[in-house]
């Protein structure tokens, strides 16, 4: 290939198609017709060699070759971005609709101040809530189902940090990191006693789970210790959990950041595990395709801002 007679503009359709893994959704963000979008690819194919992207049932699937050039090409075209094009959004008249995923308790936690900033300064972007039921929402931004997710995400963050295709389209800022405590109504016979590794895994327990299986991060813990804990109740919901345990004699693991969005502080008994956890981590993270994208930039630097002022202080 001689890269003096290559056509640039087919670096831009290439990197459409990797960003949106859809030769349709790839076309609508270049406002043009598929035809000429798989004329594009021809044309790259022919000059690098490379089959670059395989039809599949759900899409196009990159070649080997095709995941080593874009994070290149990726940055490559980034960078003449933001040296061409001028600086010129005003968040007053955007009118963005972003769908955001994360669960009731870190919903509680950052939407008021979203909103309170929103009427302020950007009184015409609306924000669209999302059920999130997993650990791994990457496949919910693949889709664009969600435009960012924020939560506890164990392993994704490692992942994404291995770098590949993975990587490229999915970027993630680490918002938070704080730990798990216990937690019991005031009148809990625990409450006033040593919580010991026999105690707890004596009583009965409240699992918040996701997905609904009956399964943690601290089983994961127990179980290296050859020791079990009976989970009478799984609830998805950590408001729910909270009302539970403030009026039954039901124990959880909450973490501490989350405890005031269950809305029952004053009822709970909060006390440090008798083993140690894994710490939680609050991440978010956002499709590549909005990367660029300012609204989305602004949401973004917000959430961060309001992480460092309002969440900082809980676990000092």
């Amino acid at each position: 290939m001689n890269f003096l007679t290559l056509d640039l503009n087919l670096l831009r359709v290439f990197d459409a198609v990797m960003t949106e893994q859809n030769l349709t959704r790839a076309a609508n963000l270049l406002a043009m017709t598929q035809p000429a979008v798989s004329n594009a690819l021809k044309r790259l194919r022919d000059s690098l060699h490379d089959d670059l992207l395989i039809r599949t049932a759900h899409g196009v699937k990159p070649t080997p070759r095709a995941e080593e050039l874009w994070p290149t090409i990726r940055r490559a075209l980034s960078e003449l971005e933001a040296i061409i094009t001028p600086e010129t959004f005003d968040v007053t008249r955007a009118q963005n609709t972003f769908r955001m995923a994360m669960v009731d308790a870190t919903a509680a936690l950052w939407l008021p101040s979203l909103v309170r900033t929103i009427l302020r300064e950007a009184p015409q972007l609306k924000i669209r809530m999302m059920p999130l039921t997993t650990r791994d929402p990457r496949s919910m931004l693949l889709r664009g189902d969600v435009d960012l997710a924020i939560g506890f995400f164990p392993g994704v963050a490692a992942q994404l940090a291995d770098g590949g295709m993975a990587k490229t389209q999915i970027s993630h800022q680490r918002l938070y990191t704080g730990h798990y405590v216990c937690v019991m109504n005031k009148n809990h016979p625990l409450a006033t006693q040593e919580m010991t590794l026999d105690r707890y895994c004596a009583a009965d327990h409240l699992l918040v789970s996701l997905s609904g299986k009956p399964h943690a991060v601290i089983d994961d813990v127990l179980a290296s210790m050859n020791r079990e804990r009976r989970i009478l109740l799984t609830v998805n919901q950590f408001f729910t959990a909270g009302r539970i345990v403030a009026s039954s004699d039901l124990i959880t693991v909450l973490p501490r950041h989350l405890i005031a969005a269950t809305g029952m502080t004053e009822a709970l008994v909060v006390k440090e595990l008798p083993f140690q956890t894994p710490q939680e981590h609050v991440d978010m993270l956002w499709h590549e395709r909005d990367a660029r994208n300012p609204a989305h930039k602004w949401l973004r630097a917000h959430l961060s801002a309001t992480t460092h002022d309002e969440f900082g202080r809980i676990d000092t």
